[in-house]
């Protein structure tokens, strides 16, 4: 007999489907030092805060998009993203790739992902 362990499926999420598209921006993002320098070459509005030693980014550094638990800087009033709005390649890594990191679903993705939230509501017995 196959062992009939249960095979947990990679969740497909489809940012497309989110109806505000900003929700994943309600906290800031852990951004590398170097795509921060690079935007801020652009001279998008916005701010970087807490710098940190990490060797999980390619420079060594990162850097917050918010203070805190505040929504990210570069959060517009019309919902939208500064940075995208300006050049999608200029976006962070970490924002183009959520709700994933390094390839698993973020811890983050049951509090910020709207389609994720959608998909695992449970359903009543």
């Amino acid at each position: 007999m196959k062992n009939a362990k249960k095979i947990k499926a990679k969740v497909k999420i489809d940012c497309l489907s989110c109806k505000t598209q900003a929700d994943c921006c309600k906290l800031g993002a852990w951004i590398d030092l170097e795509e921060a320098k690079n935007i801020l070459s652009f001279g998008i509005k916005g701010d970087f805060f807490h710098l940190e030693k990490d060797d999980c980014f390619p420079s060594g550094y990162k850097v917050g998009t918010s203070y805190e638990d505040e929504r990210c800087v570069f959060l517009d009033s019309d919902g939208l993203c500064r940075i995208h709005k300006v050049d999608y390649a200029l976006k962070p890594v970490t924002c183009k790739e959520f709700p994933y990191e390094d390839n698993k679903l973020s811890s983050f993705a049951s509090v910020l992902c709207t389609p994720y939230k959608s998909k695992n509501k449970k359903r009543p017995t």
